[in-house]
């Protein structure tokens, strides 16, 4: 009993851990993903190009990958970088050379948000080019800006069609917040894996299956009742 007591006690340190880069990804990643889907629809061609292959990249590669070279790659510039203060002494060469990167927990985050923020930036922009033009043109004739139409008429409408996308995205990131052990941040399956080094015991990474099922659940349930909420947008 003791023993199940005390790897509850770390595994809820880990899931910590979990909690936070999850909430920091969506905090920063929900508004960062509209960016991206307003450059992506940007009529101004260099914009939405540029935009589109960087979200191809970021989607088309694995999250495990790029959270290596958010954490690996400064410190690999800096060595390419000294090697080229042979021959120059520019300032931003320099500045490469000598800095060290970011620590584990931020390099995480910014994956992630970078990351979740090109799949949000799809769902936005699925949900805005649903919407029919009519709805524009009817803001229109009633004198509306742009900027109106938008939050008045379409942003509702958008998200009462992005809330099952979206959720299947946010449960995912539940899950895939254990990449983060990939550099050693300390979560949940890091903590549980620590018991299979040190006391042979494997029970605790099976465990902390019922912390990211209730989890998920809490979500689950959450949705359900926001979906309802926006019952009377129909069609």
């Amino acid at each position: 009993m003791e023993t199940f007591l005390n790897v509850t006690l770390d595994l809820l340190n880990g899931f910590g851990t979990t909690v936070k880069l999850f909430g920091l990804t969506l905090l920063f990643a929900l508004p960062l993903g509209l960016i991206f889907s307003f450059c992506s629809m940007s009529k101004f061609k260099p914009v939405s190009a540029l935009m589109k292959v960087f979200i191809w990249i970021i989607r088309g590669t694995p999250l495990m990958l790029q959270l290596i070279v958010v954490f690996y790659g400064p410190g690999l510039a800096g060595a390419w970088a000294e090697d080229l203060l042979a021959v120059t002494d520019n300032a931003l060469i320099q500045w490469i050379a000598t800095w060290n990167g970011l620590d584990r927990f931020p390099a995480v985050l910014v994956a992630f948000v970078i990351n979740y923020a090109c799949y949000f930036s799809e769902i936005y922009r699925g949900g805005i080019e649903s919407i029919p033009k009519g709805q524009y043109e009817a803001g229109q004739v009633l004198g509306m800006t742009k900027t109106q139409i938008f939050f008045k008429i379409v942003l509702l409408q958008v998200i009462k069609r992005i809330i099952p996308p979206m959720s299947n995205e946010i449960i995912t990131l539940v899950k895939d917040t254990s990449l983060a052990r990939i550099i050693a941040v300390y979560e949940i399956i890091w903590s549980a894996q620590v018991y299979i080094k040190s006391a042979g015991l494997i029970w605790p990474l099976f465990y902390t299956a019922a912390f990211y099922l209730i989890f998920n659940g809490v979500l689950t349930v959450l949705f359900r009742k926001i979906e309802k909420k926006l019952d009377y947008f129909k069609g």
